[in-house]
């Protein structure tokens, strides 16, 4: 039997007190400390010749594209064919088991990934969260409401919050909007 890399999902998102992460195909708030806090979550590693690896549907994709992504490795999940041009480390499978299979099994990734970060949308953080390889949700909960058009899945009752070393205990504030980041496990 041959042995293989098992992928941990982690998964990460901001959202606000009715669980919205989106309205229109962008976030509903501009906190830019909030925003540096997910750069930086997903983009730093340990190893320096790993990429962090981030795994989303096609319109977080689309929403996306202006950012630079280059220093990780994307996994877009996309039902119908989806041009991604020229743009390096980005990789286009049909489906998010597709997707979990290629980093265990394909040679290409082999060494090349350090964690991997499931980013949104809706249906994918639920994929996410239903896995067997679930290992955190980094949710940031902002204490506001905003009208939103896109929400995050409703939280399994049994998640435990845990700590990290990375992440900031304490209220954060921007603009007048509190917020606190949470990590949660089965």
């Amino acid at each position: 039997m041959s042995s293989k890399n098992t992928v941990k999902l982690n998964l990460i998102s901001a959202a606000c007190e009715n669980l919205g992460i989106g309205k229109n195909g962008d976030l509903p708030w501009k906190l830019e400390k909030e925003y540096a806090y997910f750069e930086r979550m997903t983009t730093e590693t340990e190893d320096k010749n790993k990429r962090n690896v981030m795994i989303m549907g096609r319109k977080t994709w689309e929403s996306f594209v202006e950012y630079p992504t280059s220093d990780r490795i994307c996994l877009v999940l996309s039902r119908s064919k989806l041009d991604v041009g020229s743009v390096r480390h980005v990789h286009v499978y049909h489906s998010f088991d597709e997707a979990i299979n290629a980093l265990e099994q394909d040679e290409f990734f082999k060494n090349k990934f350090e964690t991997v970060w499931v980013i949104g949308g809706t249906s994918i953080y639920k994929k996410g969260l239903e896995s067997d390889r679930f290992h955190r949700l980094y949710l940031t909960r902002i204490h506001k409401n905003y009208d939103c058009d896109t929400f995050f899945p409703n939280l399994p009752s049994n998640l435990v919050e845990v700590r990290d070393p990375q992440v900031p205990e304490d209220i954060q504030e921007e603009h007048g909007i509190q917020y606190k980041f949470h990590i949660y496990e089965k």
